[in-house]
Order: C-alpha cells, then structure tokens, then sequence
C-alpha cells in the first residue's frame, strides 16, 4: 500500500488530469450527445477499462516498450487514430437517423458493443500509457516492496475516479441531446459535429509525436 501522502497526491493529479476536457472527454461527450446517455456511460466504462490494461501492462513493465520504442508507439497510435475516425465518419454518414434513433430504447447488444467501441479506444491511446509511465512510478514505495501491486491499486483509484468525472461529462451531455430531441435539424448538426469531432479527434493523434 502506498503511503497516505502518496495516495492524497495521486488522486489529486489524476482528478486534475481526467477531469480537464481532453480527448478522452470530447470522445464520450460526442458519443453521449448523438447516441444518449446510457451510450455515453457505456463509453465511459469501455474507455476506463481499456485504459486499465494500459495501467496493467505499465505495472508488470511492459509499458517501457512503447514507451522506447518508436516503432512500437507509432504503431499503437496510429491504429487508435484510424479506428477513432472510423468511428467518426461513421456517426457522419448515419447523422440523419438521430431523430429516429432518439427514444428508442438501447438493446444490451449494443450497449456491449459501445463498451467494446470505447474499450479500444481507450487501450489503443499512446498517450495515457506514456502518462502512467511518467506518472505511477512517483507514488510507489519502493522501500515497502510490491510495486506492481501498489501500480495496480493507484490504477484502481484512476479508474473511479475516471467513471465518475467522464460520467458526469456523459450524463450532461446526453441531458443536453434529451432536450433538442425536438428538432430534426438541431439533432443531424449535432450527429455530424460529433462525428467531425471524433473524426479530429483520431487526426490529431495521428499527427501527435513522442516529445524525445
């Protein structure tokens, strides 16, 4: 267990971190504006859980390989660039069937497969390994042994703090999508802003470098 201090400055960053509207956040308000709230939760617990592997993959070293091999990070970032657009032009071509889409209930099916959408997304991101390599070491003991272990607890942490944050980014969003369910063209502008969004969003990770 890491000390209290360690903990108390850990869940500081991290609320600090996920809390900012970053490209994590953009990705689940679009999903939660043009497929509603229980898809935009969906998203949340998909990319949250993605992003925890990374946080496994950090805590048993492998994360060191992306993290110094070129090869090995372009080719992560740009598969979750190429997926997160194809996500988005997705949501572009089908903009117009929002106003039927809206109201009618998500079968489990889907929602698994948001999970899934959201899972990939958040396991194919280069920049949150990198961060847990650069962040989790600083509020490990070293001294008290089990560091992964300790890795695996603070990731813990990270990941309710990641529901609740992205989840409240969900709920709002998609109470904002509830009131123009009215309006057919407000709803088409809405489905094609998210889809270009996620459509940038996956364009700027692309074009995103190491720093070394």
């Amino acid at each position: 267990m890491p000390p209290s201090d360690h903990v108390l400055a850990f869940l500081v960053a991290s609320a600090v971190t996920i809390g900012v509207p970053g490209p994590s956040v953009l990705f689940v308000i679009s999903r939660s504006i043009t497929l509603g709230r229980r898809a935009g939760v969906a998203t949340v617990v998909g990319n949250a859980l993605g992003v925890y592997v990374q946080v496994i993959l950090v805590a048993f070293g492998l994360g060191a390989i992306v993290e110094r091999s070129v090869t090995a990070f372009t080719v992560v970032k740009i598969a979750g660039a190429l997926y997160l657009m194809y996500l988005g032009i997705k949501a572009f071509r089908h903009r117009r069937d929002l106003a039927t889409a809206v109201g009618q209930p998500v079968t489990p099916k889907t929602v698994r497969r948001i999970v899934r959408e959201g899972f990939l997304v958040g396991l194919a991101n280069p920049k949150s390994i990198v961060a847990f390599m650069a962040l989790l070491p600083q509020f490990v003991d070293r001294a008290a042994g089990g560091v992964p272990q300790q890795m695996l607890m603070l990731g813990a942490m990270w990941f309710a703090i990641a529901l609740v944050l992205d989840g409240a980014w969900a709920l709002l969003a998609g109470t904002a999508r509830g009131w123009l369910a009215g309006s057919p063209k407000r709803l088409e502008a809405i489905g094609g802003a998210g889809g270009l969004t996620m459509v940038g969003i996956g364009a700027s990770l692309a074009f995103t470098g190491r720093k070394d």
